[in-house]
């Protein structure tokens, strides 16, 4: 078998899946998505199949310039009948929370109100008809990044005034409302293969809107988790996680967003309303790192499965040379 490859930019957050790749003997190869290279005019790639694990905050980390690469490369490789788990479309996607917004309309399904702006003069009209506080959100984001919520609308238009109000790397927003969270907590459910894995209920740090779990170095009883333990060697963030299991409802909800987005892995989040006891998702996220201790919040290593999974579909997915 051609190796796997595992295109990523983050230095640390795929150690556990380089290791079980190692363990079961898999053959793979690392791709930098910081600085990568391709030929349009090739006819085939070294690869049996290509993870897209490049990470919309990459530009958090002086990496920007894989962005947009990365779509182009995943168009290119799709082109060429190359297997890629995570590929361009949901990638797209990733790139974009009004995409994401336009997709779980399609599906019928409940988000927070939103407007999308592409200029910071738009932010104070788009909250108009919208209950505040609200947040304005970068339309590529990660890790929190790019998120500021305003509690009142002189806030917002005193933030508009000083030109504060940043709308991004590629100039677009969401104004949407801030719901205040039933029991403190939003819930992410992870997806492998469009069919639910685990979920999670994730207690953010107060004001913080960093929801990645793989950085929740504690327990919900609030002891730290030591090396190993952590997906990343992180700071300890002050996030707090336990396993849950979301109604059945919402499971076959999440289901139906993984399938329609393509979203081979990847986590969906939702929050409970306090206000009106309703739950509305709000974010399509592509790179799942997943929870740090998984075995002890959920019971099992994630881990595995998706090795599991990389393993059968590059064996099923033979790519065929293009013009042979």
């Amino acid at each position: 078998m051609k190796p796997i490859a595992v295109y990523h930019e983050h230095p640390d957050w795929f150690r556990p899946l380089f290791i079980e790749l190692e363990r079961r003997e898999i053959p793979f190869v690392r791709l930098d998505a910081a600085a990568h290279r391709y030929d349009p005019s090739e006819r085939s790639v070294p690869y049996s199949l290509v993870f897209n694990r490049a990470s919309p905050s990459a530009y958090l980390r002086g990496h920007g310039q894989s962005t947009f690469h990365t779509l182009h490369w995943l168009k290119h490789l799709e082109r060429l009948g190359v297997p890629v788990v995570n590929g361009s479309t949901t990638y797209g996607y990733e790139l974009s929370k009004a995409t994401q917004l336009d997709a779980l309309v399609q599906l019928g399904l409940p988000f927070p109100r939103s407007v999308v702006i592409n200029d910071p003069s738009q932010a104070i009209d788009a909250a108009t008809d919208l209950r505040y506080p609200v947040l304005v959100k970068a339309n590529i984001g990660g890790s929190g990044a790019g998120i500021t919520k305003y509690d009142t609308a002189d806030a917002l238009a005193g933030a508009v005034a000083a030109g504060q109000v940043s709308l991004g790397i590629d100039g677009v927003a969401l104004v949407q409302e801030a719901a205040p969270l039933r029991d403190g907590h939003i819930t992410r459910v992870e997806t492998l293969g469009g069919k639910f894995l685990y979920a999670i209920d994730v207690y953010p740090a107060t004001g913080s809107f960093d929801l990645c779990p793989a950085d929740a170095c504690q327990t919900t009883g609030g002891v730290e988790l030591v090396g190993a333990a952590c997906a990343v060697d992180a700071v300890k963030s002050g996030l707090r996680v336990e396993g849950v299991t979301p109604p059945a409802e919402i499971i076959a909800q999440v289901e139906r967003i993984s399938q329609f987005t393509g979203l081979d892995v990847g986590g969906i989040e939702y929050l409970v309303d306090d206000r009106d006891g309703k739950h509305y998702f709000y974010d399509v996220n592509a790179l799942s790192n997943f929870v740090a201790d998984a075995p002890n919040v959920v019971g099992f290593d994630p881990w595995l499965d998706l090795v599991a999974y990389l393993e059968t579909r590059a064996s099923a997915d033979v790519p065929v040379e293009v013009g042979a």
